[in-house]
């Protein structure tokens, strides 16, 4: 797939274009451009999410990770006016984009920045994401051990992923992980996975000597 939109400052030339998202809820035309998640369309697995999800709580710090040129922040923005909603991303493009999407739309309780721009002390009520499933597995369980642990403790996760891509495999390394995990909508191949605050710490692999004694052949 060659450099991916998951690059810091994509290499591939400006070619700049516009999508619609339609939801029974609003309807918003985003600025996209190539070298970011899905620009000629709304991405399917985002669609499903933002039509599946339940409300977002109506106020504090709400997360889009992963924006990418807006679309799910902006959804939560408009449904939560008294929050205050971050979208972040890796990619530089991605939030020059979404910054220029909100502005268009209006919404001043969207901010948008680099991942590691923001501050690490912000904890949030609810975190939605499409996540960048094809970073890697150790890239992508890296990326959720650093922002699911800064839900609060009321607080939920809603992640899309498409089930040829490791979404029941990654229910289950959630659960492991300590988060509870459960499925709340299926649709197209696509799941959404609502993730509860960590309960507790996963326990550290054994090092012990095994006692089994030798197999035999």
């Amino acid at each position: 797939m060659g450099e991916h939109y998951f690059a810091e400052r994509p290499g591939a030339a400006s070619r700049r274009r516009s999508v619609d998202l339609v939801l029974p809820d609003l309807h918003l035309r985003l600025d996209t451009d190539s070298g970011v998640f899905s620009p000629d369309r709304i991405d399917p697995g985002t669609r499903i999410l933002l039509e599946t999800v339940p409300p977002p709580p109506p106020a504090g710090n709400l997360l889009d990770l992963g924006c990418g040129y807006g679309p799910i922040a902006l959804t939560m923005a408009i449904r939560a006016p008294q929050a205050t909603v971050f979208g972040v991303d890796v990619n530089q493009r991605a939030v020059t984009l979404a910054e220029s999407n909100a502005k268009a739309a209006g919404l001043d309780n969207v901010r948008f920045c680099l991942a590691d721009e923001l501050d690490p002390a912000l904890r949030f009520d609810a975190i939605w994401s499409n996540p960048p499933i094809r970073i890697g597995k150790a890239a992508l369980h890296d990326l959720l051990l650093t922002w699911l642990p800064r839900l609060t403790p009321g607080g939920l996760a809603h992640l899309v992923v498409q089930k040829h891509l490791g979404s029941d495999s990654l229910h289950r390394w959630l659960d492991g992980q300590g988060f509870p995990t459960e499925r709340v909508a299926s649709r197209s191949s696509y799941r959404v996975l609502r993730v509860a605050p960590r309960t507790a710490t996963p326990p550290a692999p054994s090092t012990a000597p095994s006692t089994e004694g030798p197999t035999t052949p």
